[in-house]
């Protein structure tokens, strides 16, 4: 097997070329910013990452000046700033694409957009969808009890549409069914066959009926991480014997005329555009066959699915899509149009839950690196007398050091003076478990090792392939930077199900990243690491950072983690949310702040948990007594004590600089 080595030339702590020949250009490709970062990411003169909230239409913030503005504000790393005028631009967007669709297709029918609230159930979120959506009449959509309450309190267009999804009981339907008598639009879709009765029994006992939605389970297969999630063995859905059966059910009570919606869902993050097609092809048969079977329809929910490019490669892989959103509005309205006609049906309304389309740009989490760690780049100096394996190294790194580019005749050379090296650090680690090396000389054995690793990186080829025996050289130097911030809280799907967001410093662009390395966080969990990012399609496991500046902070920021990243976020070792602030552009140029949401204290964490802050208190005044009784503890120092934990109780769980 051969792999594709790093783009560092040299060793990762020493330069490729000179500095100043580097360029924001170059950072930019170095990050794919150009690729994922259109039209809202940009990096400008100063070499800071610079926001676009209106794409293309104008108004651009210098991220990390506006990041220094809000730690004086008092608003402490790590912090979430949310960009509100991203989220019109995505609705703006998405309601173009078919609208362009529609037109280019002559197709009859409308298309009407929901938000899925389980995307993002941030009241300010939420808030901010219904506000921007108000002239499409943009609706939501509900997954469970709670989120019908958010959607019922915040909708208040009659012609916004409210999907309630989810498993529903007796007290859920007929909370949609009295939300239609408030001039709510709620269609409930039936996910599970049992349902059908409920609805038909909350219809008598209420004396009215809800819309009401058939979700389908299509034959149809999807791809990437959710492709388990949909087809016929999927959680939810009906099959086509059931939804023959509701059908008949439905016109056996008279509610028949009530069934107006047919959903289906393919999974989180279509990546593959092909998927999509087929499915379209079969919800559009099973829509003009349930027409035929007398439900007046009507609208036509493709569900959600609508894919982010996190890694800007246009692929059919994980971390991208190898479509456009226009290519999905066509492809969405050509194929029921053309079903619809050939069959003399209306061309239904469509609708779209596309949350993760709307919501991923619109946020970006800034923590700041606390420090770094590395192997050391110390060479130890001769002593006399040192073991044979200590002198051994010692040789093979001058042999290394002799080698020059121009006089390097076989790549064998470099392979055969690796394999020393790893020999003899073998050698030297099982003399030191027989007790014939001491520490001391174990420490020297380590340092020459890393040692020859640099010197030999500067020797291998940029380009070119390099075998097995080499790959793993440019990690075992890596550095390990320990970065203000909880993965569990706030970037849980690079944990759960190894998904990949782009990471990138927020400034210092103009200057060339001269290390390798990748992020660990605050919690003492050995999986909270980040080591795993985007590479165009081929992802990598360390990241090009810059070395760090004494007294100087290094911020780096999270991209297109504004879907579902807040909302399944955990208190693993009591790491609460971040700070968090919303961010809309000024007409007379600027910005202004138009919501701040604090951080958990640590107080607001102890007591999710059940743990009472005041009783805490009391028992550590308690045992502090106690202490100063027994003459442990001066009255000063207790007093001093329990100020640092009045005071730690009140602040941000995370580490203040």
């Amino acid at each position: 097997m051969i792999v594709e080595s790093s783009s560092f030339e040299n060793s990762p702590n020493e330069s490729s070329g000179n500095a100043e020949c580097w360029s924001i250009e170059d950072s930019s490709r170095l990050f794919d910013l150009d690729l994922w970062g259109e039209p809202y990411f940009s990096i400008n003169d100063k070499g800071h990452v610079t926001v676009h909230p209106k794409g293309e239409k104008g108004g651009t913030l210098d991220l990390m000046n506006l990041v220094n503005e809000m730690q004086f504000r008092n608003l402490k790393l790590p912090l979430l700033i949310r960009f509100d005028d991203i989220i019109y631009d995505r609705l703006e967007r998405l309601h173009d694409a078919f609208g362009r669709a529609i037109i280019q297709y002559n197709y009859s029918g409308d298309f009407k957009g929901v938000f899925p609230v389980k995307c993002n159930q941030q009241r300010h979120v939420i808030e901010e969808v219904v506000t921007c959506g108000k002239q499409w009449h943009f609706g939501l959509e509900a997954g469970s009890k709670a989120e019908l309450l958010i959607a019922l309190s915040l909708i208040e267009d009659p012609e916004a549409l409210l999907i309630c999804n989810g498993y529903k009981d007796q007290r859920y339907i007929e909370t949609a069914i009295l939300a239609r008598h408030l001039g709510r639009k709620p269609i409930v879709v039936i996910e599970q066959f049992d349902e059908v009765e409920r609805i038909i029994s909350a219809s008598r006992e209420l004396g009215a009926s809800p819309l009401i939605g058939i979700r389908a389970k299509l034959t149809s297969r999807s791809s990437g991480r959710w492709g388990n999630s949909v087809g016929e063995t999927s959680k939810f859905g009906l099959s086509i014997p059931d939804i023959l059966a509701t059908v008949e059910s439905l016109k056996k009570v008279g509610l028949l005329s009530e069934l107006q919606l047919l959903h289906f869902h393919l999974g989180s993050q279509i990546n593959d555009i092909a998927i999509l097609k087929d499915a379209l092809q079969e919800a559009a048969q099973i829509y003009v066959e349930l027409s035929r079977l007398g439900a007046p329809m009507g609208y036509l929910d493709v569900g959600g699915g609508l894919g982010i490019d996190y890694d800007g490669s246009r692929t059919a892989t994980s971390a991208s899509t190898n479509y456009s959103l226009q290519n999905y509005a066509n492809d969405v309205v050509a194929t029921l149009g053309e079903c619809c006609s050939a069959n003399c049906i209306q061309p239904p309304i469509l609708i779209s839950e596309s949350g993760r389309a709307i919501a991923s740009h619109f946020s970006v989490l800034i923590f700041n690196v606390l420090s770094a760690g590395a192997v050391s780049d110390v060479i130890p100096e001769v002593e006399d007398e040192e073991p044979l394996v200590v002198r051994n190294l010692r040789e093979t790194l001058t042999n290394i050091q002799l080698i020059s580019k121009e006089s390097l005749n076989q790549f064998s050379e470099l392979q055969e003076a690796w394999n020393d090296a790893l020999k003899f650090k073998d050698d030297a680690l099982t003399a030191f478990r027989l007790g014939y090396l001491g520490l001391s000389d174990r420490s020297k054995a380590e340092q020459l090792t890393w040692s020859c690793a640099r010197a030999l990186l500067k020797l291998l080829p940029r380009k070119e392939v390099i075998s097995d025996d080499f790959k793993d050289l440019r990690s075992a130097l890596a550095s390990t930077y320990f970065a203000n911030f909880s993965i569990f809280r706030s970037a849980p799907d690079t944990w759960a199900i190894d998904q990949l967001f782009p990471f990138m410093p927020i400034h210092r662009l103009d200057e060339e990243p001269k290390q390798l390395g990748h992020f660990v966080d605050l919690t003492c969990d050995s999986d909270g690491k980040i080591g795993k990012f985007i590479n165009n399609g081929e992802p990598k496991h360390l990241l090009e950072l810059h070395n760090l500046k004494e007294g100087e902070p290094y911020i780096i920021g999270m991209f297109l983690g504004g879907a579902y990243q807040e909302v399944m976020g955990n208190f693993h070792n009591l790491f609460g949310t971040t700070n968090a602030v919303h961010i809309r552009m000024s007409k007379e140029g600027g910005y202004h702040v138009d919501h701040v949401v604090r951080a958990n204290t640590k107080s607001e964490v102890l007591q999710a948990m059940e743990h009472e802050p005041q009783q805490l208190l009391e028992r550590l005044r308690v045992a502090s007594e106690a202490a100063i009784k027994r003459g442990t503890l001066k009255i000063n120092d207790a007093r001093l004590l329990m100020e640092h934990i009045e005071t730690s109780l009140r602040q941000s769980t995370y580490l203040q600089r």
